[in-house]
């Protein structure tokens, strides 16, 4: 059978075949697109679609199929789905969802559905997502899957290969067994590699890993995400304060973590949500940017009072309102630079006590260094273009100072913000230019004031 390569072109080409089709009002032809697309070709196509299409789109997919479906979308659309959908529908969904999933789906229904969805369910689906949701959001009990296969110790391999093939097929994305006591105590883990190549007459013991690194149930969802990374895992095992064996945690779910980690990261910058859809509603996505712009206007008027101190020198001195807006804007520069450096050193998690203090003498210095070099070169440019030597040194010398603050801010800021648990992605780089606005205009205005009123 010849392997399907699927691009975004073809995708793309996918949507506007849909699109189309329900313009014309071929439903039928519709449906039975949607039954031979993948699940996360169809998540990727109602994500891109505007609302209106992206209702009937989603009233024509086969409802078994929904759970798979939900699993592939951004939290804001998902929520958007399933607050539409009938307690049924969510609980037959939730048959074929991952109980990490699930539990998150169920986290944002309002009590009365909540409590309509569970008992609609069996009740083996109700007992596994009432155990997830027993542990907090974003820590590796929010993650973790409780299929896991586990052995003990003193089984042969045959005896260990028989049950397989009789078992007949084993969760996603294993590549090991994690062998358990009798009180479910992780003792080590045996890779399937390990299992198919060695002699069927040895025990588990003698093969197994018995150095493996669990993961306790109460770490955050970005520790987790660190270890996969740094160690390259496809799976690890969860543990409690008692060393059982409470789960597993994919590859899968950490690539999931690390991608909403960095739109977070990317979005937050400007203010927004990591899980804003592209294609909401014009009122809700009106109204989420109006509360950041409310906070970026006060910043903007706060900067614009240090103009107005200054009022008398600019208008005695035009070439300054023409060169005033230089030193902010290369003091921005500067500190985003740091800033951006320190939140991602934040979130790989490689910046803590132990080092702090030195990361920030270091981008002081860098801040130093850079006002020194810029301030020599923004010197000679005013003094060649205006011919004002006492001008280019006052532009100089207040480079160097919002360049050296920048570089100071740039690192204190978000290690500042995190420590008052405020996420430094989403509000450090507002922080950042108000303080390098303020700064620059102060430092330059309150030079000119002295030196050329005086």
């Amino acid at each position: 059978m010849p392997i399907e390569v699927l691009d975004n072109e073809t995708t793309d080409q996918r949507l506007n075949q849909l699109t189309q089709a329900l313009g014309n009002g071929m439903f039928v032809h519709v449906r039975n697109m949607l039954q031979d697309m993948a699940a996360s070709d169809i998540a990727f196509i109602l994500e891109s679609s505007p609302p209106r299409t992206r209702q009937v789109l989603w009233q024509l997919i086969d409802q078994e199929h929904t759970g798979e479906i939900l699993d592939e979308l951004g939290e804001e659309l998902k929520d958007s789905l399933i607050s539409q959908m009938s307690p049924e529908r969510v609980a037959k969904a939730a048959q074929s969802m991952d109980t990490d999933d699930l539990a998150y789906i169920l986290r944002s229904l309002p009590d009365s559905i909540f409590k309509q969805v569970l008992q609609s369910m069996s009740k083996q689906d109700r007992v596994r997502v009432e155990q997830a949701l027993s542990y907090p959001d974003d820590t590796a009990g929010s993650l973790m899957n409780t299929d896991t296969v586990t052995l003990r110790p003193d089984v042969n391999i045959d005896v260990i290969l028989r049950y397989l093939r009789i078992r007949g097929e084993l969760p996603e994305a294993t590549d090991m067994l994690y062998v358990v006591d009798k009180h479910d105590r992780v003792l080590g883990g045996v890779r399937i590699a390990d299992l198919l190549t060695c002699d069927p007459n040895a025990s588990v013991r003698e093969i197994m890993v018995s150095d493996l690194e669990a993961i306790p149930v109460g770490m955050s969802d970005s520790e987790v995400a660190q270890l996969f990374e740094r160690h390259d895992w496809v799976s690890a095992p969860v543990i409690d304060e008692n060393d059982k064996l409470l789960g597993r945690i994919t590859i899968d779910d950490v690539v999931d973590v690390i991608r909403e980690d960095a739109e977070h990261s990317m979005m937050g910058m400007a203010g927004m949500d990591d899980d804003t859809d592209t294609f909401g509603p014009v009122l809700k996505s009106t109204f989420r940017r109006s509360l950041w712009l409310t906070v970026n206007l006060f910043a903007a008027l706060l900067a614009a009072s240090v103009s107005n101190m200054f009022e008398g020198t600019i208008e005695q001195f035009a070439t300054i309102a023409i060169l005033m807006t230089i030193v902010p804007s290369m003091g921005g520069v500067a500190g985003n630079q740091t800033l951006a450096l320190v939140i991602r050193g934040i979130a790989l998690g490689q910046i803590g006590q132990s080092n702090s203090r030195w990361l920030i003498g270091k981008e002081l210095a860098i801040g130093f260094l850079n006002g020194l070099l810029w301030s020599v070169l923004v010197f000679a440019a005013v003094w060649l273009w205006k011919g004002d030597i006492a001008l280019g040194g006052l532009i100089a010398g207040a480079m160097l100072i919002n360049m050296t603050v920048a570089g100071l801010a740039g690192a204190t800021i978000p290690l500042m913000l995190k420590r008052m648990n405020i996420d430094p992605a989403l509000a450090g780089g507002m922080v950042l230019t108000t303080v390098t606005d303020v700064i620059g205009l102060f430092a330059f205005l309150g030079l000119a004031t002295i030196f050329l009123l005086n």
